[in-house]
């Protein structure tokens, strides 16, 4: 049995109806309405003459037979109907960062050669900036906000259109073969769109396996019999352009669940989030690291919130530092923390829980498929290996990088005769099975003829409680080859000096590894799902010190 993801919502919506899918502020959509609207989106982009023109069979792993709709959007109801309502009408949906200039939004929509876009009204006049060089883009949805910007030439207001078409529509012709297309976050080179299957990114990241087991269901009244029992009630925090924040949501969905949405979702307000975990009754939460997971935990350390329904905040997308576990485990004490790790081109991989008084981070318990292979792509290791090597998955992994076969060979290579997704994270696989993970390789600074890991430093520095927010990049150095830089931004009034950062550090860390230089600023940029842009932590460092 092979599922696709439009069908696996319907089941759910069929068999609850009136179980809530969607709370976002005083807005409340149930199963039904979810699917009533993403019904009337499908038709209006079908209408619209997008969807698919050649299947699965005859193209290639980097190619796309289906219309590709940007969604140009904060989070809200519109984003998750637009990827259903984009699914049911056989049209590949893919995420746009809503912080990318003229230029890149430029770039990105010619990449994935979009054919249509729905975009919040405040996006309208970057996108109407990039539209004379887009003439493939004819179907334009924009989704009224606060900002009262009046449509664009040749645009319809979303409301209006779902309005104004049927919501009833079969879906006897979608396939398990479309396609769910993610583009990747570009912090270390061109973002690019990593084409899945929909069943294939269904088991290995939105709900296709039930919680706990390895088995994939084996039918949609499975799915539906499974989500009867109750789903969690999930706050969703991170940009659904994000794909962990995605692959969180439709596994919500898969259990019946329901995804709570903060009022303010442009930005992050900690005290609305514990509001709506305390008024909801929401049982896991999702951070990407420090970046998010640091206000949270303060303001639940300041205010008075009841958090007794949360059992599990889970962390992916970046490290989550120890000392933080430990702060909100001793203000939650019932939770746990779930660090799981996961690559757009791997989909979920592995897990570690955190306990009270027992919190680390790096080391995870391999899902199905995770394994290690050697550094030069010729074998798989095996547990106890001597030496580093990648961090692979097989088995449901996706078809390649839209339009680039090139990359798609790279990335995704056939080891002894199975084909291996190996995105770029360097781990060790110890004798009990454990992975450790030490980081992406793009971001590895080879200094003195050591490997020194941007993260695991990042790590080291962030448990001085003074830290706010922390980037590690490599810069060139006539010594070292390449030495250790730390961007640190402080917590506000505090006079910690690089000394007592450094003091920290080497606690955690061997001398090599420590930073020869530290940058301290008032902010660090980091992508909107918390993720660090190391191209620009480069860029700084090259442009405040120059090389070393």
């Amino acid at each position: 049995m092979e599922f696709n993801l439009a069908l696996v919502n319907d089941a759910v919506a069929s068999a609850y109806p009136d179980r809530e899918a969607i709370v976002w502020g005083a807005k409340r959509f149930t199963y039904r309405d979810l699917a009533r609207r993403t019904n009337q989106l499908a038709n209006a982009l079908s209408e619209r003459g997008l969807g698919v023109h050649r299947e699965r069979s005859e193209l290639g792993g980097h190619e796309s037979g289906q219309d590709q709709l940007a969604l140009y959007l904060y989070n809200g109801n519109e984003y998750l109907e637009g990827m259903l309502g984009a699914f049911k009408a056989r049209v590949a949906p893919f995420n746009v960062n809503y912080r990318y200039v003229a230029d890149e939004l430029r770039y990105l929509l010619n990449d994935a050669g979009a054919r249509g876009i729905v975009y919040h009204s405040c996006f309208a006049p970057t996108l109407a900036e990039v539209l004379p060089d887009l003439p493939q883009l004819e179907v334009l949805v924009q989704v009224a906000d606060e900002s009262n910007e009046p449509l664009l030439d040749g645009a319809v207001d979303y409301e209006e259109l779902l309005a104004a078409t049927s919501d009833e529509r079969s879906l006897d012709d979608v396939s398990p073969d479309d396609l769910y297309i993610l583009y990747t976050g570009g912090t270390t080179g061109m973002p690019k769109g990593v084409l899945w299957r929909q069943h294939d990114i269904f088991v290995a990241a939105m709900g296709g396996r039930p919680f706990g087991g390895g088995d994939v269901y084996e039918s949609y009244e499975a799915i539906a019999e499974n989500a009867g029992r109750g789903g969690l009630k999930v706050v969703a925090l991170p940009p659904l352009m994000h794909g962990a924040a995605q692959w969180s949501t439709f596994t919500s969905f898969t259990g019946g669940g329901t995804i709570v949405m903060p009022e303010a979702t442009r930005h992050l307000d900690p005290a609305q989030v514990w509001k709506a975990v305390e008024t909801e009754g929401v049982m896991t939460m999702q951070v990407v690291g420090d970046a998010f997971a640091r206000p949270l935990i303060e303001e639940l350390e300041r205010g008075d919130y009841d958090t007794s329904s949360l059992i599990m905040l889970v962390n992916g997308g970046a490290a989550m530092n120890p000392s933080l576990k430990e702060r909100f485990l001793e203000q939650v004490p019932n939770a746990g923390v779930l660090d799981a790790v996961g690559a757009s081109e791997t989909g979920a991989q592995m897990g570690h829980v955190s306990s009270k008084g027992q919190a680390s981070t790096g080391h995870f318990t391999p899902g199905p498929g995770t394994v290690v292979v050697s550094e030069d792509l010729t074998q798989l290791l095996e547990p106890g290996h001597e030496g580093t090597g990648w961090l692979a998955q097989k088995g449901f992994v996706p078809l390649g990088y839209l339009g680039d076969a090139e990359k798609t060979a790279r990335t995704f290579p056939v080891i002894d005769g199975v084909r291996y997704s190996v995105p770029g994270d360097r781990a060790v696989w110890q004798a009990d099975g454990i992975i450790d993970l030490l980081g992406r390789d793009s971001v590895t600074i080879n200094s003195g003829g050591e490997k020194i890991f941007a993260e695991e430093v990042e790590q080291a520095i962030a448990r001085h409680r003074e830290v706010a927010d922390v980037v590690v990049c490599g810069r060139p150095s006539e010594r070292w080859g390449n030495e250790v830089v730390a961007l640190v931004k402080l917590r506000p009034g505090s006079d910690v000096t690089e000394q007592d950062l450094l003091d920290e550090a080497g606690r955690h860390l061997a001398r090599y590894k420590l930073p020869k230089s530290m940058l301290f600023l008032d902010e660090v940029v980091r992508s909107p799902a918390g993720k660090a842009d190391y191209r620009w932590a480069k860029a700084t460092v090259l442009e405040r010190l120059g090389e070393g």
